[in-house]
């Protein structure tokens, strides 16, 4: 299948500028075949506004009608699924392996939200029925639904060409709730957004939902994201990426005449809490999987760990040596494209200028034109970490920061002096419970996930999972970004008071289960 470069928009290839760019293999530094049309302004007005215009007849389709688009999407993915692995690892350096497990689970989420929506539960229904006798006024009768809040902006990730792009998450859960979408292609892996648009295109065709549903737009600026955001037919924004990105896309959407909600994602540095006994008991297995946590995916997770804090000692001092000598084993590794490897330079360089920072491991790059990127150790007292608050910003790639504490109490001070997290983890033993039920009920103020005894780094999509926390990780604690209750920041409620049965949404109407 051929590249065509253009945008998707409703069911045609457009283009409104002679303008493109190119993506390139984080591996070699080359250029990739295909050029990409620049969107614009234009390209967003038109997209945005049959969005507008198909949204009636979207929102009223039955939920079986919105599974039957959600499974066609996933079917059409997996049509397509070696030319989208063969393009996303010529974009992003990912592994084959590791595409193909993320192709897996872009199509397991779709099959989710399509199961989800063939029933009403997700909708959290509420019936008050009239007391007409009641004194001294009567109750009226009164019944709560959710429904699609509109067109929705969705922005692909960098990190996750797939399971964050343009048929990933925001996009399943956006159509599964009756919204239309209008996605904003990561630049860096324009092919891969192509291909996967074109399955949500044909899927749209196939089962006979209006154009407007879906459309996908390119562009290697910020011009794209900022007419999507300031466009007034847009009713919300999904965004995963940066606190800077994040928190830019926000600000815009507030200042409009109409604000409207910004759901962003902007990762944090999962902190990791080893208790004494917990290190001197697991000592070996905690360095393997430590190890393994922070250089997973070239340290290109938003749960990377990227704090650790543990008592001093003997124990803590063989653990951090050992972490040392497996991530100086290690070969630099691409990361997903030169900007981000510069900006891991840039951030890396920065905290080792930090008094009392110490490199223990690795460092920055010398090369700033390349994408390879060396994993780094850092490590430094509790008192100097109290000093300076910078030390706990994310630094996006494979790199870590391990905090020396003067005892377990001053490791909840520590937690108190957090920022928002979408993830926190303490490894503890069973003699430990009573300190870490302390530990635990700071820090369920500061994430949006808790784990025990386990690693941040891989977030499983099921109905029970929270991936957001508060801010700076997201921008609204309430909400999940993965797992079905993602539904939630694509719907509104509202409320029907002393409605005739035959006037009630057919949820809500009496009778309906019997």
């Amino acid at each position: 299948m051929r590249l065509t470069g253009q945008h998707l928009i409703s069911a045609n290839f457009h283009a409104s500028s002679n303008e493109t760019f190119r993506a390139v293999n984080p591996v070699t530094g080359e250029p990739l075949e295909g050029e990409f049309s620049e969107g614009g302004r234009e390209d967003v007005a038109v997209a945005a506004n049959l969005a507008e215009q198909d949204f009636a007849d979207f929102r009223q389709t039955s939920g079986l009608k919105r599974a039957e688009l959600l499974d066609t999407i996933a079917d059409e993915l997996l049509n397509l699924k070696n030319l989208i692995i063969k393009r996303a690892n010529l974009e992003t350096g990912l592994p084959l392996p590791r595409l193909e497990g993320e192709l897996g689970r872009t199509v397991n989420q779709l099959k989710m939200f399509a199961q989800l929506v063939q029933e009403d539960a997700y909708k959290l229904l509420q019936i008050d029925q009239a007391i007409p006798e009641r004194q001294p006024l009567p109750k009226p009768d009164l019944r709560l639904t959710q429904i699609p809040i509109g067109p929705v902006a969705i922005f692909g990730a960098s990190n996750f060409p797939l399971a964050f792009s343009v048929a990933g998450g925001d996009t399943a859960s956006a159509l599964a709730a009756g919204c239309p979408v209008v996605v904003k292609g990561h630049p860096a892996h324009p092919g891969t957004s192509e291909l996967a648009g074109r399955a949500i295109q044909q899927a749209v065709i196939k089962t006979g939902l209006p154009d407007g549903v879906f459309s996908m737009i390119q562009g290697s600026g910020h011009d794209v994201g900022t007419a999507l955001v300031t466009h007034p037919q847009i009713k919300v924004v999904a965004f995963t990426g940066s606190q800077t990105g994040g928190r830019a896309l926000f600000d815009l959407a507030a200042a409009r005449s109409e604000p409207i909600p910004v759901f962003a994602e902007m990762g944090s540095v999962n902190p990791i809490f080893l208790l004494p006994q917990a290190l001197k008991e697991n000592g070996q297995i905690l360095v393997q999987k430590y190890a393994e946590s922070l250089t997973l995916g070239v340290g290109q997770f938003c749960t990377q760990p990227g704090l650790l804090f543990a008592v001093k000692g003997r124990d803590l001092d063989a653990f951090v040596q050992n972490v040392k000598n497996r991530l100086e084993r290690m070969n630099p590794l691409p990361m997903l494209h030169v900007g981000i490897k510069q900006n891991y330079n840039d951030k890396l360089k920065r905290l080792t200028t930090i008094q009392g920072v110490n490199q223990v491991a690795g460092g920055a790059s010398q090369s700033d034109i390349d994408c390879f990127a060396l994993p780094a150790l850092l490590f430094l007292t509790a008192d100097d970490f109290l000093l300076n608050p910078h030390i706990s910003e994310e630094v996006f790639g494979p790199s870590s920061v391990v905090v020396q504490c003067e005892s377990q109490e001053q490791m909840l001070i520590l937690a108190e002096n957090l920022s928002g997290q979408l993830s926190a983890t303490v490894h503890a033993t069973l003699n430990e419970e009573d300190f870490c039920r302390r530990l635990f009920t700071v820090l369920e103020k500061k994430a949006g996930r808790l784990i025990l005894n386990d690693f941040p780094t891989g977030v499983e999509v099921c109905r029970a999972m929270n991936h957001g926390g508060p801010y700076p990780a997201s921008t609204d604690s309430r909400f999940s970004s993965v797992g079905t209750t993602a539904i939630n920041r694509f719907l509104r409620p509202v409320c029907y008071q002393n409605f005739s049965n035959q006037l009630l949404p057919s949820e809500l109407q009496d009778g309906r289960n019997q």
